[in-house]
């Protein structure tokens, strides 16, 4: 082996172990300044190395010519560290000429990254277009922050504090853990790294945005950052595609912002693939059916990874629009087959077949994707036509809802009334066997006054045909003396018919007290009565003032129905007393007749002794029609007094339901305020736990929080330690470099090449592991 072999090879073992080192410095998610000053040392001595082994291809045999892939790394990963922009290009013509177009691909992405800022103002255009092709693999942890614009964002440090609370979502979140990613390698093992890191991510998400809280297609979205970046760095991004790319909408317990998504793609359906959109209309094959998992998971649960991170890659630039875009292209490209096929084939071929066929040939999509015709203006106006019709169906439904509530209510009132009619009708049974039994009674008054009336026309027949026979007898008198005897004789039968009279009156006054004494103990019955009417009506006041304000209608809509049942009986007293009023006026009318007659007889003039008895007669027969008179007349009162006692029983029997209503609220209230005092207890008791429970919590937070200070001091100490270490290797590293070269210039490094060229991947080896020692302390 010749002295310029064996310096190629030890220039191209230095050039890996430089290579090595920077990527693992590279890699750290916040490189300090030492780290970017070691990594500039090393570019420079990759250059120096590179630029040493061309100068040995030029004078070799041709051997060794080229760089490694690893080189190439080297290059990109040098340039997105920060280093000189100028490595890419040294080298001479032969060698520029042999670079890997990969090569320059990763070049251009760190120069990119290293000049973020300007990339993003100065060459938007450009920045897209290179977007959309597809980010290099190592570079999309930091261009999706750089994309969204997580990269400084202030949750990054609420996240600590979140994994310090609890979620109420937590069950729900670990049950799901499993299904998301179930095959990737790094979500596959059960309570392992991914599934720990997805789940903690999850749970923050949940508590900082606690509307949304957990939605299971999110899952996949964090899945999908988690193989890319750290859990902070995720978090961050996660939070940016809620608020910025409308995805919070579309994860909201209401989904609305996907509705809208599932009608906007139909119609676009409708315009660009009119054919497509009424085979899917001809077999009820709605937009929801197959694209929903679509805008939901951002084609994660539809593609493979490689593929579900491109269109990642063109979702933080373009937006929702590239969702539409990629779906019209699926349709577009799989219309003939979809044509030939039912619901069931169809959800079999865009579960299967589709992922075949977009994985075969990706370019095809993403291209036919970016050149369908798409209207941003359409889409809003797209957007207001849902909104309109989300909102008269919104309205129709409270209108159907209102119309629910008032029929529901008609429905309890109808039944109200129901069992109002069917009380009605068992009063209005009652009355009507009241008002026969009445009419009964008032048959039987009306025979006992017709037999007194007929009793009183046979009387008057007889006084009558007395006053004839006293005629003639006092003519007879007049005309012979001696027939006084004969007329004595039948003064003594008169007298005997007197002595009946006497008795009839005896008897009449006999009924005569105890028709006054059933009216006394009727007017007691009223007096009673109407004191227990003013009792409750008392007592209603009262709880009407004891009832609460609320209870005022409900107590007015139960006693409607005992005045409505107050109605009929009303009428019928009302009748009653029309009848006892007729009755009345035909007593006064029949007791004037009377008074006329014994006024008439009055006026004779009686001289004789027979005149004399005969007046006696008289008078003992208008004291017995006195006495029918005074017994009518109370008759008529006890009518009176029975229908005043009825309307008094009406009424009690009023107040005692309007009492026994109150009574039954009250009842209700008091239970009501019994529960509400026991909810209350509860409650009270629930608070004082919870109140001890958050002091235990402040205690343990106390400590550990005193704990994690100390492990943060104990962390920087050792920290400045390993800083010291390295700048201590770091300056050896350059002074050995540094000698290298000089060796090389002069030709010697084939005689002390072995020794120092072996010296420097130690120590780059120990920077990689003192450096891997604080990134597994953090």
């Amino acid at each position: 082996m010749s002295a310029s072999e064996v310096a190629l090879q030890h220039n191209n073992n230095a050039l890996n172990n430089n290579n090595e080192a920077a990527a693992t410095l590279a890699n750290k998610p916040d490189p300090s300044a030492d780290d970017l000053k070691l990594l500039a040392a090393l570019e420079e001595a990759n250059r120096l190395i590179e630029t040493d082994s061309k100068s040995l291809n030029s004078l070799g045999s041709g051997q060794g010519a080229g760089h490694s892939r690893k080189s190439s790394d080297t290059s990109q990963i040098s340039v997105a560290s920060g280093g000189s922009s100028g490595s890419s290009g040294a080298g001479s013509t032969g060698g520029s000429q042999l670079q890997d177009p990969e090569e320059d691909l990763w070049g251009l992405w760190g120069r990119l990254v290293n000049d973020w800022e300007t990339w993003n103002k100065r060459k938007s255009t450009q920045l897209k277009e290179l977007v959309r092709k597809g980010i290099p693999h190592h570079f999309r942890g930091i261009t999706w922050q750089l994309l969204c614009s997580a990269h400084n964002s202030p949750e990054k440090a609420n996240y600590a504090e979140y994994l310090r609370t609890t979620s109420a979502c937590e069950k729900v979140i670990r049950r799901d853990m499993a299904r998301t990613y179930p095959e990737h390698e790094f979500f596959k093992e059960k309570d392992g790294l991914g599934q720990e890191s997805l789940f903690n991510v999850m749970k923050a998400y949940s508590l900082h945005d606690r509307e949304v809280g957990y939605c299971q297609g999110s899952a996949f979205i964090v899945g999908l950052l988690l193989m890319q970046m750290p859990e902070e760095e995720a978090f961050a991004v996660l939070v940016k595609l809620m608020q910025d790319y409308r995805m919070r909408e579309m994860f909201k317990p209401s989904m609305a912002e996907l509705g809208l998504c599932m009608y906007q793609l139909e119609c676009l359906i409708q315009e660009h693939l009119p054919d497509l959109h009424a085979h899917f209309t001809s077999q009820s094959f709605h937009t929801s059916m197959y694209a929903s998992s679509w805008f939901l998971t951002l084609f994660s649960t539809t593609l493979q990874q490689p593929l579900a991170c491109r269109v990642m890659d063109c979702f933080l630039v373009d937006g929702v629009e590239v969702i539409f875009r990629i779906a019209l292209a699926c349709l577009t490209l799989g219309k003939e087959e979809l044509f030939s096929m039912d619901m069931e084939g169809m959800l079999k071929y865009f579960q299967r077949d589709l992922p075949a066929k977009f994985e075969a040939d990706p370019e095809c999509y993403f291209s036919l994707a970016y050149s369908l015709r798409y209207n941003p203006k359409k889409m809003k106006k797209l957007e207001k036509e849902y909104t309109a019709m989300k909102t008269k169906e919104q309205e129709e439904l409270v209108e159907l809802k209102r119309m629910r509530t008032e029929n529901r209510l008609l429905r309890q009132r109808i039944d109200c009334l129901e069992a109002e009619s069917s009380a009605l009708a068992d009063r209005l049974i009652r009355g009507q066997v009241s008002r026969a039994e009445e009419a009964e009674h008032n048959f039987a008054i009306k025979r006992e006054l017709a037999a007194l009336r007929q009793h009183d026309g046979e009387t008057m027949e007889q006084l009558l045909t007395a006053r004839d026979k006293i005629r003639k007898l006092t003519g007879m008198i007049e005309e012979n003396c001696s027939s006084r005897e004969s007329s004595l004789a039948e003064l003594m039968v008169k007298e005997e018919e007197l002595v009946q009279k006497e008795e009839l009156v005896k008897c009449l006054q006999e009924e005569l007290v105890q028709v006054r004494l059933k009216t006394a103990e009727a007017e007691a019955t009223i007096r009673d009565l109407r004191a227990r009417i003013q009792e409750l009506e008392e007592e209603q006041k009262k709880m009407r003032e004891a009832t609460p304000d609320h209870s005022v209608a409900h107590l007015q809509e139960e006693l409607i129905a005992v005045r409505l049942r107050e109605a009929e009986a009303n009428l019928a007293l009302k009748d009653l007393r029309h009848r006892v009023q007729e009755l009345t006026q035909l007593w006064t009318k029949h007791v004037q007749d009377q008074h006329g007659e014994k006024s008439e007889a009055a006026k004779q003039d009686v001289t004789s002794t027979p005149s004399k008895k005969l007046g006696l007669f008289w008078d003992r027969s208008s004291e017995a029609a006195k006495l029918e008179e005074e017994l009518m007349t109370t008759k008529l009162h006890e009518t009176a007094a029975v229908a005043e006692l009825k309307e008094a029983r009406l009424k009690v029997m009023e107040l005692e339901t309007a009492v026994q209503v109150s009574t039954n609220q009250m009842k209700r209230q008091e239970e009501e305020n019994k529960r509400l005092q026991e909810a209350l207890d509860a409650a009270e008791a629930n608070i004082r736990t919870m109140q001890s429970q958050l002091g235990d919590h402040k205690r343990k937070y106390t400590d550990l929080e005193s704990q994690m200070k100390e492990e943060k001091m104990l962390a920087r100490i050792r920290e400045a330690e390993k800083s010291q270490s390295l700048a201590e290797l770091t300056q050896k590293i350059s002074s050995l470099e540094f000698k290298n070269q000089e060796l090389v210039t002069e030709g010697e490094v084939s005689r002390v090449g072995g020794s120092e060229s072996d010296q420097v991947p130690r120590l780059q080896d120990k920077v990689a592991e003192l450096q891997a020692e604080p990134s597994s302390n953090k």
